[in-house]
């Protein structure tokens, strides 16, 4: 069986707004974003066949959802919020310009941790135990199940598609595990809004081929 899954990074906060480092910060989406959103739903959301949408806690992705695809349930998945960012959190370039730690972060390519919150890899490491979680506990059971009923039912079995509304981060750091096509984890930067449409083949993810196949960015 496939899945379909929308990646989709939330709509924009103020902070985003300011190019600030929004990550344990609990905003909503500003009017802007709202906007932004509803527009945006008129391409992605119109996919009336979204079995469940799984959303990070925080609530800028749970408002997102809710404009996006307000018949569907959400479950929230604690592993999906964003990195955190430490002594650089909701603070923008310009506050943080001359800061030492700051500095040291940029020269390093954004590889060392940020002061006092993650570093790349345990945030990686974080996102991706919650994605494989996610697909083997949540997914795959509902994909049967689902697949079950259409058999029983007589009709023919489209493809099972789903939706996770969460963080640019997110999307990064399991993107630069599974994608294919491969790519490091900067190269799956999005804007607010924006995202990722990837297939998953069940069989091959239980087999151990473990991949994502990248079939658009909207």
């Amino acid at each position: 069986m496939i899945m379909k899954i929308w990646m989709i990074r939330h709509g924009m906060t103020a902070g985003n707004r300011e190019q600030r480092y929004v990550g344990t910060t609990d905003e909503p989406l500003c009017e802007e974003g709202r906007q932004q959103i509803l527009a945006k739903g008129q391409m992605i959301a119109l996919d009336y066949d979204i079995q469940n949408i799984y959303v990070s806690p925080m609530r800028r992705c749970r408002e997102t959802a809710a404009i996006l695809y307000p018949w569907s349930g959400q479950t929230v998945i604690d592993d999906f919020r964003e990195c955190s960012f430490g002594t650089f959190e909701y603070r923008n370039y310009q506050e943080l310009n001359g800061n030492s730690d700051y500095q040291a972060w940029i020269d390093s390519g954004g590889m060392i941790g940020f002061p006092e919150g993650e570093n790349q890899k345990e945030f990686c490491g974080r996102v991706q135990k919650a994605f494989e979680k996610c697909i083997l506990e949540e997914m795959i059971p509902k994909v049967r199940q689902w697949h079950h009923k259409v058999q029983l039912s007589g009709t023919e079995a489209k493809e099972w598609r789903t939706a996770m509304v969460v963080h640019g981060g997110t999307i990064m750091a399991i993107l630069s595990k599974w994608a294919v096509p491969q790519f490091d984890y900067f190269h799956w930067q999005v804007k607010n809004g924006c995202g990722y449409g990837v297939r998953l083949d069940m069989d091959e993810w239980l087999s151990g081929q473990e991949r994502l196949s990248v079939i658009e960015k909207f």
